[in-house]
């Protein structure tokens, strides 16, 4: 009798196992909502914390491309024939007009749309704007106060001779950020007049970088003394502890809106997902997380 009792529980301890086995599977099928694949060109260390909390928030998971924002496009384009990302997720939003003039993007509006500063709305509604970002200076703290200089306050201060090889800026044939910072100048200066002053501030220039958040990151870890690039950029490298100062210049700077979109025909089977994607970037959780 014992032993066919003990025979009786182990039937039935290995029928719970299977059953809970069983559950466990068909619960972890359902939260699983598939794929989503983007493109970004937000800072790696930085956009991960968005699309690790969105992952957490719907079940999604997303397969992530780091590229600067002309690396975007023109990846973009070699792909028009058969697009291999759903959303193309930061970046300058003339990065995104330029996407859309060539048919690489499908216009989606989130409901929400509607809660965001009208100014800063595409009236094409093609993309959809996700933050506003102000071009600023990055000031190593630690090679000004060893070279005793005064960190710059104006366009103009660049073209100071202490600055010689120690300032960083973005290429514009990669960066939207330094697309930005030219027509700044172009604006403050008039179009020729701006073509003369990035003729004297290449003098002072020790690298054009390829991504417009590297000058920042640069500077932060000291091998350069200035880099030019977007305020949230320079604060997430502030925020991550390096020592770095960050100024305006007075004369009045730039700023991008940043976007994103849909992919035009882009794979079918993440097309809900990357539409739930783009609502939940302007949606007050996501805003939150946005440095």
């Amino acid at each position: 009798m014992k032993i066919k009792k003990i025979f009786f529980l182990l039937s039935l301890f290995i029928i719970v196992l299977v059953i809970s086995a069983c559950s466990s599977n068909s619960s972890s099928e359902s939260e699983d909502k598939g794929d989503l694949t983007i493109y970004t060109a937000f800072p790696e260390e930085e956009v991960i914390q968005y699309t690790e909390k969105f992952e957490e928030e719907t079940g999604i998971n997303v397969k992530m491309v780091r590229l600067s924002a002309g690396e975007a496009l023109a990846r973009l384009k070699s792909e028009e024939s058969n697009p291999q990302a759903s959303v193309w997720y930061g970046g300058p939003s003339d990065t995104f007009v330029a996407g859309a003039e060539d048919g690489l993007i499908e216009s989606y509006q989130p409901e929400e749309v509607s809660d965001l500063p009208e100014q800063f709305l595409d009236e094409e509604e093609t993309w959809v704007p996700i933050y506003v970002g102000p071009l600023g200076f990055a000031v190593s703290e630690d090679w000004a106060e060893e070279n005793k200089i005064q960190p710059p306050e104006s366009w103009e201060d660049l073209l100071k001779p202490e600055f010689e090889n120690e300032i960083t800026l973005a290429h514009p044939s990669s960066s939207g950020t330094a697309y930005s910072v030219y027509a700044t100048l172009a604006q403050l200066l008039g179009e020729d007049e701006s073509i003369d002053f990035m003729k004297d501030l290449d003098k002072n220039v020790r690298q054009y970088t390829k991504s417009g958040s590297a000058p920042a990151q640069q500077a932060g870890m000291g091998e350069t003394g200035v880099g030019i690039a977007f305020a949230h950029d320079i604060l997430a490298a502030k925020n991550e502890g390096y020592p770095i100062e960050i100024t305006f210049p007075e004369e009045g700077t730039g700023y991008e809106v940043g976007a994103a979109a849909l992919v035009k025909d882009g794979p079918e089977d993440e097309k809900e997902n990357a539409k739930e994607f783009i609502d939940w970037a302007i949606s007050k959780e996501a805003q939150d997380l946005y440095i």
